[in-house]
């Protein structure tokens, strides 16, 4: 990402450039994500009004905050302590230094480099974040002191904007499946689009949601469980067991699944996304994170909104 965004800069300037000369000068606004900064040195060479676009939740960028502000090697010593580990970054409570999203991220310095650079706003106009402020108040008041710029939170944008276009076909026979089930009565279960499980978590996964006794609604998709090519290459006795109780798709249309009547819970990775769309739907969360922020989306989920809890 380092190493992008340092060589995307001067292509980027050349392309305003031809931009403000086809449009006679008339560009409003570069509205760039928080991960592609090179856009603000454009929009600042160019004397154009930059707002940045941040995805995750207003908490997540506090975080990386804090991250950038810290010493790669004197953090490696201090986490080895469980108590600096529990101890609540200041102002943040319930934020903890073990909920700062570094895990499973490559080398420490090169982690805390990027969040630094993240972090620095130059001179942009204000931020917009998909969140809202109702569940993120102080983590957007705590960026607003600290940006001293417009911090917008305008989500959650899956509710205003269109519904987002899908690379792979989604597989609307599960609505008709949960047509034929009771009220709140559905588990519905989905990792994401990146997330991976061995296969014994996923054995462990299936007899739980069998003896639950509950309807599940199940996506599993190609290289979502490592070594395998999908829930038919698991034990006979498994496969029988979740095909009378479950339904199993490769990819559902995760929106309207939530906001079926049939769905009562939401087994979820704890990606940005989904929580707002499962809080969107009044629906509670299993939470199974697997790195980066969803561990302290997790966290908030169960400590915080109380909405769910941590597996």
């Amino acid at each position: 990402m380092i190493k992008l965004n340092k060589t995307s800069e001067a292509s980027f300037k050349d392309c305003i450039n031809q931009l403000l000369l086809q449009q006679g000068n008339d560009i409003a606004c570069i509205i760039y994500d928080e991960f592609m900064y090179f856009c603000g040195a454009a929009a600042k060479e160019f004397k154009l009004p930059s707002v940045i676009f941040n995805t995750t939740s207003a908490t997540n960028q506090v975080s990386r905050y804090v991250v950038g502000k810290l010493n790669a090697e004197k953090f490696l010593v201090d986490m080895e302590d469980p108590e600096m580990q529990d101890k609540v970054v200041e102002n943040l409570y319930p934020l903890r230094y073990k909920d700062l999203p570094i895990s499973e991220m490559g080398p420490l310095d090169r982690v805390f480099e990027f969040c630094r650079e993240v972090a620095n706003k130059r001179t942009a106009s204000g931020v917009i974040i998909n969140t809202v402020s109702c569940l993120e108040s102080s983590s957007l008041s705590w960026l607003q002191q600290e940006l001293r710029i417009p911090v917008y939170p305008l989500g959650p944008l899956h509710m205003t904007a269109s519904p987002p276009s899908s690379l792979l076909e989604e597989d609307m026979s599960c609505i008709e499946w949960l047509n034929k089930q009771k009220p709140r009565s559905v588990i519905y279960i989905s990792i994401g689009t990146l997330g991976q499980m061995e296969t014994n978590e996923v054995l462990e996964m299936a007899w739980g949601l069998c003896n639950s006794n509950q309807p599940f609604l199940w996506v599993i998709r190609a290289g979502s469980i490592l070594g395998i090519n999908g829930i038919e290459s698991l034990p006979a006795e498994v496969n029988k067991m979740v095909s009378e109780r479950g339904y199993i798709v490769k990819r559902a249309p995760q929106i309207e699944v939530l906001g079926h009547p049939a769905v009562g819970g939401f087994w979820s990775h704890c990606g940005w996304n989904s929580i707002l769309e499962s809080i969107g739907e009044g629906v509670p969360m299993i939470c199974r994170p697997f790195h980066g922020e969803q561990k302290l989306n997790a966290m908030y989920i169960e400590s915080v909104w109380r909405i769910g809890f941590h597996v």
